[in-house]
């Protein structure tokens, strides 16, 4: 096995880092107190070429890996997970583009997501029923060579930015879930008010109403009534996303603890001196590189997965284990500074939010538990 990382996957690491520490980094509280990210900074991401780094230079991407993807995710949410969310609400829905839908489709919206010029949304969850795929209540009705689309969907990352969205509802033809590619701000289409979340500061979460909206017949993606398996195939893709946020965060609090034991004294003395604290910062580190090990493990399978089962269970196991323990490091690096653990200025307290808020991000681990499970061949028979 190796470890190394190529040249390429360096160069994207680095370039992401220098995008943290010299865009992110002095904008910081900024972002966190507005709840805001300004656009000069989503236009920063762009000319670092951030927005569509796994995707083939056809069409307007890097060409790069999944892993590269991670690494840039890393480093951003080592900083802020509200700016790393803007790309991966969008990379969320460029995926599913990207490996279902047509080339017409991909040429027509890829290209200008992956510039940050619009910013795509993937929507599923909806108000009554969360995520259940069997009790989805949005329709698609044909209505000659247009779909008309009727419904509301919840919790939707970056509904108000102009670009695709990837909407999923129950088609009359076959009674079952199609995915659909919808412009967003078309007639009929309209937001509530923005939540007001723990975390994630700086991305926005809307429910859309979709009013008799109405799209063009090849607005499918993939095929009538296999929305299912797009959004299986494609959820696993987003789960990478979370996971590689939670290891830049985790990673982010062991270097802010770490600063602060060598640099805080008690007594005259640094109170890295301290054994329970050395103890605890170790233990830390250990939990980092467990993490990392399964994040780049999980992109190297997202790069060359052959079975929807595997990355299934797999993206399944690295969710639950990567964004416990970030939340178990975010919380140790609050016991370290102690009080100042608890005060926006030293970082943590943001860090814990969004940890305790990425717990339920693309499926509570309850959920993922069961997936893990159920791909394990763990199943209750039924009589």
């Amino acid at each position: 096995m190796d470890f190394s990382l190529s040249k390429e996957q360096q160069l994207i690491q680095r370039t992401a880092k220098d995008f943290a520490e010299n865009v992110i980094g002095p904008r910081l509280e900024e972002v966190e107190k507005t709840n805001d990210v300004p656009e000069d900074i989503i236009k920063a991401m762009a000319d670092y070429e951030l927005g569509g780094i796994p995707y083939d230079p056809e069409i307007g991407g890097a060409g790069a890996d999944y892993l590269s993807y991670a690494l840039a995710l890393e480093q951003l949410a080592r900083y802020s997970s509200g700016v790393a969310c803007i790309i991966t609400s969008n990379n969320l829905a460029m995926n599913c583009i990207n490996k279902f839908g047509t080339e017409e489709q991909k040429k027509r919206y890829m290209p200008t997501c992956m510039k940050l010029e619009e910013i795509s949304s993937f929507a599923f969850t909806e108000p009554a029923t969360g995520s259940d795929p069997k009790s989805l209540e949005t329709t698609a009705v044909l209505d000659g060579d247009e779909w008309v689309i009727n419904g509301t969907k919840r919790f939707i990352t970056s509904a108000n930015y102009p670009g695709p969205l990837v909407a999923f509802a129950i088609d009359d033809q076959t009674n079952l879930p199609t995915a659909f590619c919808i412009p967003k701000h078309c007639e009929g289409y309209s937001l509530s008010e923005r939540w007001d979340k723990i975390g994630y500061h700086g991305s926005y979460l809307y429910d859309i109403y979709l009013k008799d909206v109405r799209v063009p017949k090849d607005a499918v993606i993939g095929e009538l009534g296999k929305g299912y398996k797009i959004l299986q195939g494609n959820i696993a893709f987003g789960k990478l996303s979370i996971c590689a946020q939670s290891l830049g965060r985790a990673q982010g609090a062991l270097e802010i603890a770490q600063d602060w034991a060598m640099t805080k004294t008690r007594r005259g003395v640094p109170v890295a001196q301290y054994g329970s604290l050395q103890h605890r910062i170790a233990d830390m580190a250990i939990k980092v590189e467990a993490i990392r090990a399964m994040v780049y493990r999980l992109a190297w399978i997202a790069d060359n997965w052959t079975d929807l089962g595997d990355i299934a269970r797999e993206s399944a196991k690295t969710k639950v284990f990567a964004v416990t323990e970030c939340t178990n490091v975010a919380r140790d690096a609050m016991q370290i500074l102690s009080s100042y653990g608890t005060v926006r200025e030293y970082r943590v307290e943001g860090i814990v939010r969004d940890s305790l808020m990425s717990e339920v991000i693309e499926g509570c681990d309850d959920v993922q538990h069961a997936i893990i499970a159920s791909r394990m061949g763990v199943k209750v028979s039924k009589k």
